[in-house]
């Protein structure tokens, strides 16, 4: 047994910098001298909000051009549908003349395609829908986006914890390696613990050099996503009400409109039936040349035009369509269960962090308050190196664990709201 009265002033001389735990959340990216030459600067911006990356990055997303080909296509539809023919009309000319050259015959006629019953508003609720549907994917892409903007940021956020938190253990190493080499040379420890504590540095070197490509390829992630190299100043998110999946949920959303869509094409199609029926107009001159007191017939005539006996022939459109159709619905129900998993996987880990928060910042506490003892005791010669070594590494790696579950805790509320369709 020993009294740590007498002994305060070795405390203070022979005790390293210890680690404080800094609950910060949202790291600092300041960049500070490398190891390795190669470099992906990342700026971190006060005014730039989680919402901003988003969208900024939406713009360069690659999806952008579909869904602007997803606008152009409903308003296609729109233009057809607000037509008033079924299809483009057709006019026609016929000139005839007798070899004699005694007959002249023209016929002059204009064919209109018209819409069967209730074929118009068919096309378009087709045309409502491919829109409501456009802007359905665009929201699913936007949720898409932010769960790839998420991810990118808090796992860039836990490889500069892990960053910093081995510079940091480098530099008690060194100096505990200063301490030792002294001590060493007045004849006070053995050069094999010089040796061990040299040993003990040069890993930490390592563990460092490794942290340092990790964080690296965290940023250059981040920028291949988002296309820029600058973060939100906080991107903390504040967790949602919501304890189930919602019908609008966006990827819900989405697939629901493809499938209303698909039944109204499949719809329209069906009042196609065997063709459209056509009305035909024109006129019709009769000439006599070698007379002129011979009959010149001037005539007008319509024609309708109904087509039957096509519904084979239409038949492969329409399973072609219900295929698609019945694909989707598949597709629902696969995503309805995907989205139920991932909600509980998230509500899990939420639950599950939250527990081991405090547990790791008790820990941290413990370990610490035992690592001050066993330097006093390492001074005094009390204990040896090695020992030393090891509770310092169990202290380092319980101030890691604290800080790491801090930002997994923010990381995990981020995730959950991107589980039930959340965007910033």
């Amino acid at each position: 047994m020993f009294f740590f009265n007498p002994f305060r002033r070795l405390i203070f001389r022979f005790l390293p910098a210890i680690v404080v735990f800094l609950a910060t959340i949202t790291p600092s990216f300041a960049e500070s001298p490398h190891l390795v030459d190669h470099l992906d600067p990342i700026e971190s911006v006060a005014t730039l909000s989680l919402a901003n990356v988003v969208d900024l990055t939406l713009e360069k997303y690659p999806d952008a051009s579909w869904l602007k080909s997803l606008e152009q296509e409903a308003e296609a539809i729109a233009q057809r549908g607000n037509s008033w023919t079924a299809g483009a009309s057709q006019a026609g000319l016929r000139f005839q003349e007798a070899t004699s050259g005694t007959l002249h015959y023209i016929d002059a006629s204009v064919q209109v395609p018209l819409w069967n019953l209730g074929q118009r508003d068919a096309q378009q609720t087709v045309a409502k829908l491919a829109e409501n549907s456009a802007l359905s994917q665009a929201d699913a892409v936007k949720l898409r986006v932010s769960g790839l903007v998420r991810a990118a940021l808090w796992d860039m956020a836990l490889a500069n914890l892990s960053y910093e938190q081995a510079k940091t253990e480098l530099t008690i190493t060194d100096q505990l390696l200063a301490k030792v080499q002294r001590r060493v040379e007045l004849g006070d420890l053995p050069r094999a613990d010089f040796l061990l504590a040299q040993s003990e540095s040069l890993q930490k070197r390592s563990v460092l050099t490794l942290a340092e490509a990790e964080l690296m390829h965290a940023r250059k992630r981040y920028s291949s996503i988002t296309q820029m190299t600058k973060i939100p100043g906080s991107y903390q998110e504040k967790l949602v009400e919501l304890t189930e999946i919602q019908q609008s949920h966006p990827l819900l959303a989405a697939i629901n409109s493809q499938v209303e869509r698909k039944q109204a094409e499949l719809n329209a199609i069906k009042l196609v039936g065997s063709g459209q029926t056509n009305v035909a107009v024109g006129i019709n001159s009769d000439r006599f040349t070698d007379d002129q007191r011979s009959n010149q017939t001037e005539s007008f005539n319509i024609g309708v035009t109904v087509p039957f006996g096509g519904s084979a022939h239409l038949a492969p459109q329409v399973a072609a369509v219900n295929v698609e159709l019945n694909k989707l619905l598949a597709e629902r129900e696969q995503l309805s269960r995907d989205l139920e998993q991932a909600h509980h996987e998230a509500e899990h880990n939420l639950e599950i962090n939250r527990a081991e928060l405090g547990i790791a910042n008790e820990l941290q506490q413990v370990a610490e308050e035992h690592l001050k003892m066993t330097h006093l005791s390492f001074s005094v010669g009390e204990i040896n190196l090695m020992d030393l070594l090891k509770i310092q590494s169990r202290t380092q790696q319980a101030v890691l664990n604290a800080k790491q579950r801090s930002v997994m805790l923010q990381r995990d509320i981020a995730l959950y709201n991107q589980a039930v369709g959340v965007t910033p």
